[in-house]
């Protein structure tokens, strides 16, 4: 008997692409496979979404998961055949690129997908987010900050369902020559939050006339050198929407006094706030010696960090081998382990953004996405690892 999905779920990052667009529901832009955690949510769409075959270096990605139910897509369209040319008010270029851009707004609770106009206009994913109108039920804004290292003002890029259009906002840019790492966007509290898992955030109101982008550092003495730990980052720290509240989590380079590796988890006070609070850590020896964890059969070596539970930040999920666990971090104790499947990136390549949890509106959790168990696994074998 079919069973209702859940409140939350862990989201891969890529799709699976089906093998023609009549693989899926008539009229239906997307399909989704919904399993309780700390299985994995696999999201299908079809080939005129994303005509490319999906391999390790070329593969459609969310960027966002919003708890509205929409899905910020990035979906290359296969091959430039010729330059891209840009004519905006404070931006124009002459490019050759390799491929054709793509980004599209995936609506679950319709499984319709709308794609975006002028997609060669955004600058890196890495800096796009996704935010639904906290004002206006049923709107929404793209935006993406682009800057010039060493200058002053920045773009802020933005699209809204109100407009149907990018429209450029210039704001002044507090921070100095250093490049923003791209480790993506956070939507909380009404305001987009750009991630430097290396150094801060910075956040603003998008729907604003005039936008006034605020800095956030990093807990003390997290901070680091430019470029330091730059693609290695996101296997160990991650900035997270948890119980309501701006979390980040810690794990790179953070040893306690006795030279033990520790995860720690912080707090942000409030939304206007920059300070942080430590709400707990503990090491991963302390982890290894419990019960749960020997129940498990895994080995006692460092994980991968996944992502945060949505709802209770005592929750830290990891990747450890071809497990997906979920730890009671405070308690110290494993609550949930699972073996998982992705359609990429390959086991040794994982990182916190290889999922999302995403909380699902209400009409997926109340009977418009309800799978059975058979269907879950069935869907699940249909990966194309």
């Amino acid at each position: 008997m079919a069973s209702a999905s859940p409140s939350w779920v862990i989201l891969g990052s890529v799709p699976r692409v089906s093998a023609a667009d009549a693989d899926l529901p008539q009229g239906a832009d997307l399909s989704l496979a919904l399993p309780a955690p700390p299985r994995v949510a696999v999201l299908t769409i079809p080939p005129r979404i994303f005509p490319g075959r999906t391999t390790s270096r070329s593969f459609p990605s969310v960027l966002a998961a919003d708890a509205s139910g929409l899905l910020l897509l990035h979906a290359d369209q296969g091959p430039a055949k010729g330059p891209t040319v840009i004519d905006l008010p404070s931006r124009r270029e002459f490019l050759w690129l390799p491929t054709v851009a793509g980004y599209f707004l995936l609506d679950a609770k319709s499984a319709s997908a709308l794609p975006l106009p002028n997609p060669e206009y955004v600058m890196h994913p890495g800096h796009l987010g996704l935010i639904a109108s906290p004002a206006d039920a049923g709107h929404y804004m793209v935006a993406e900050l682009q800057m010039i290292l060493g200058g002053d003002r920045a773009d802020l890029l933005c699209f809204s369902s109100e407009a149907g259009e990018w429209v450029t906002k210039d704001v002044r840019y507090p921070l100095p020559s250093r490049p923003l790492s791209p480790n993506g966007v956070v939507s909380h509290s009404g305001m987009l939050w750009w991630v430097d898992l290396s150094w801060c955030l910075l956040t603003c109101d998008p729907f604003a006339d005039a936008p006034v982008l605020r800095v956030v550092p990093l807990p003390e003495g997290k901070a680091l050198k430019s470029k330091e730990a730059w693609g290695l980052l996101d296997k160990y720290r991650c900035v997270a929407v948890s119980g309501g509240k701006l979390r980040f989590v810690d794990m790179y380079r953070n040893l306690n006094s006795a030279g033990s590796v520790q995860i720690s988890v912080w707090t942000l006070v409030d939304p206007d706030s920059t300070e942080w609070t430590l709400e707990y850590e503990a090491t991963f020896k302390e982890i290894w010696d419990d019960a749960s964890y020997k129940a498990t059969g895994l080995p006692r070596k460092i994980p991968v960090l996944a992502l945060v539970h949505p709802t209770n930040p005592d929750v830290v999920y990891f990747f450890l081998d071809e497990h997906l666990f979920g730890v009671d971090v405070r308690a110290r104790k494993v609550v949930e382990c699972e073996i998982y499947e992705l359609v990429q990136p390959a086991r040794e390549h994982v990182t916190t953004r290889s999922v999302h949890a995403w909380q699902l509106p209400q009409a997926l959790c109340s009977g418009s996405a309800k799978e059975t168990e058979d269907g879950v696994k069935e869907e699940l074998q249909q990966l194309q690892l």
